[in-house]
């Protein structure tokens, strides 16, 4: 289980405290009622859905096959281009030129990603994730600033002995119904990956699906960093239809 900041939920437990606990997804507070047991294991669930689209976005490019049939584009910008995908109902500007994958997985329904043929560390990806019923907006995660400090929190594995991935967050915020994250992964002797994420909920006629919109880039490598411009509009454009 990833690391989390935890609160006991029952006496046995324990008092609340700060730090990075190891969770295992079968322990059960069995002092709570059942319902709400329940509840915190969905919400659980959905956030590591958020985890997974991060780790998915990482190797998007290499792991996903070539697109064969999309909706039309049109040209936005001198460039961009406009990609609109008519059965997940979102449109996205992406540099022209730029790849494109999709394919589907176990753990998420859908992921679409684009990446340059020269640069296959950086991408922007959206992954599409099924949630509960029970999660009506965003808010069922906590503000902007809680769903990032969990988000961040959970992929971070410095404290580990050996140390693993160093994840620092940098920047949260909400507009026009959609959480706006900006933070750095970075390995132990490796490159320092720059991800800024937009993470969005619609409704599609039978369940709720949280969008994450996630453009990285490495700070530390020239060839990398300079498509951020282009992968921070990107992202920033990304539009339910």
């Amino acid at each position: 289980m990833a690391a989390v900041t935890t609160a006991s939920l029952c006496p046995g437990l324990g008092k609340p405290r700060q730090g990075h606990a190891k969770l295992p997804r079968s322990t059960v507070c069995h002092c709570l009622p059942a319902r709400r047991t329940e509840e915190v294991l969905n919400r659980r669930d959905a956030l590591l859905g958020v985890l997974f689209s991060s780790a998915a976005a990482t190797s998007a490019a290499t792991l996903l096959a070539p697109a064969e049939a999309f909706a039309e584009t049109a040209e936005v910008q001198e460039g961009f281009t406009a990609y609109e995908d008519e059965a997940n109902k979102f449109t996205i500007v992406v540099p022209q030129g730029w790849q494109v994958g999709a394919g589907e997985g176990s753990g998420f329904k859908n992921v679409t990603a684009f990446f340059p043929d020269q640069d296959a560390n950086s991408s922007v990806s959206v992954v599409i994730t099924g949630i509960g019923p029970d999660f009506t907006s965003l808010k069922s995660f906590g503000n902007v600033d809680e769903f990032a400090e969990n988000l961040v929190t959970g992929l971070d594995r410095s404290w580990q002995r050996p140390a693993g991935v160093k994840a620092k967050l940098l920047d949260s915020r909400a507009s026009n119904g959609m959480y706006y994250i900006e933070y750095t992964l970075q390995n132990p002797g490796d490159k320092r990956r720059h991800i800024v994420s937009a993470i969005g909920m619609a409704f599609n006629g039978w369940y709720n699906r949280l969008y994450t919109i996630t453009g990285q880039y490495f700070d530390d490598d020239e060839e990398s960093a300079k498509y951020r411009p282009a992968i921070e509009k990107s992202v920033k454009s990304f539009k339910f239809t």
